[in-house]
């Protein structure tokens, strides 16, 4: 059965800026880059930016994001970055922890989170929503 996340792959239109965006104002790792793609590195999670012509021209406004984590005593370095940058907001942080919810140059909807599943729970417990099961 599955054991975990293997890796992301997100589609983009224009590879410099996307490896930039990622790796400079994210501080992903880089791992490997070729004229197609390049492979990044958050934590122990493994991103695939894949240069695609089909990419996205703007975001869904369906609620589908990637999240990554943030140390709570860097949360507000990193959002203060993205702001100067101009990125778009496309949400207001309404959960558990912070959160600053933006959009990447192609417009796939990213979130920096502080917290984890353990707090997240803590939270849904202390004010469950209809119908709360916890396994």
């Amino acid at each position: 059965m599955i054991s975990g996340i293997n890796h992301i792959t997100l589609s983009v239109r224009d590879l410099d800026e996307s490896f930039r965006f990622y790796t400079e104002m994210l501080g992903l790792r880089p791992v490997a880059r070729w004229y197609k793609g390049a492979y990044l590195e958050a934590g122990g999670l493994w991103v695939c930016l894949s240069l695609d012509e089909k990419a996205r021209r703007e975001s869904l406004e369906e609620f589908t994001h990637l999240a990554f984590t943030v140390a709570q005593d860097q949360f507000r370095a990193a959002v203060e970055r993205l702001v100067q940058a101009e990125v778009e907001c496309w949400q207001q942080n309404r959960s558990e922890g912070d959160s600053f919810y933006f959009l990447d140059p192609n417009g796939h909807k990213l979130e920096l989170h502080v917290g984890t599943l353990e707090s997240r729970m803590r939270s849904l417990r202390e004010s469950p929503p209809l119908d709360l099961q916890c396994f």
